[in-house]
């Protein structure tokens, strides 16, 4: 059964479980589900208003936008969960053969790169999302401001949540210059959400 299919209290309480999945990493991209969905719903909450008549090509846009980056989070939730069961499947098969070793070494080198590039790619998704907010500061609905700043703040928990999924698999990679070019790059993902975060947190105040 898909995370994303399951009722919010199941999901909640399979979270709150011993079960090692679902974890972090799904819990990240769920917030980032609906930092993208908040800033949907406050560009259709424009559309159509008299007031906004200058922003409605903007929020048309950002409200297709913002939906499309709200279903790629869905699936990152999902993927992540199952990028941690290949690493987990991974370490229980047999070791008791050469053959058995080798295979097993690159099994658990195949999952562990997964699970890294799953948690990066939110990380994108995140950047994408929060632009997508930032263009709405100032050009949307202002009864429904507080809900950018939501959005900023569920996105900013997102990438930092993704990027320690990141950081936990680097020391399991092989190409030890793979896992050098996931930190430098995403070091600086991490510093650009935190700017574009606060700056749609800060604006959003002096709206308020």
């Amino acid at each position: 059964m898909k995370l994303t299919t399951m009722t919010v209290s199941s999901y909640i309480d399979l979270l709150n479980s011993d079960a090692p999945a679902p974890g972090g990493g799904s819990a990240s991209a769920l917030c980032g589900a609906q930092g993208a969905a908040l800033a949907a719903m406050v560009a259709g909450l424009t559309i159509g208003k008299k007031k906004y008549e200058n922003d409605q090509e903007l929020c048309a846009e950002m409200a297709k936008k913002a939906a499309e980056l709200k279903d790629k989070f869905l699936v990152q939730v999902d993927k992540d969960t199952e990028a941690f069961n290949l690493v987990s499947a991974a370490f229980k098969l047999p070791k008791e053969t050469d053959e058995q070793k080798a295979a097993r070494k690159k099994a658990i080198a195949d999952a562990t790169l997964i699970a890294t590039q799953v948690p990066y790619e939110t990380m994108g998704l995140c950047l994408e999302a929060l632009a997508c907010t930032k263009e709405l500061i100032g050009h949307s609905n202002t009864n429904a401001a507080s809900d950018l700043g939501v959005s900023a703040l569920d996105l900013i928990a997102c990438m930092k949540g993704a990027w320690l999924n990141v950081l936990i698999n680097l020391g399991g990679l092989e190409d030890a210059n793979k896992a050098d070019e996931f930190k430098k790059l995403g070091e600086k993902m991490v510093l650009e959400a935190q700017k574009q975060a606060d700056e749609i947190y800060n604006e959003t105040l002096k709206i308020l």
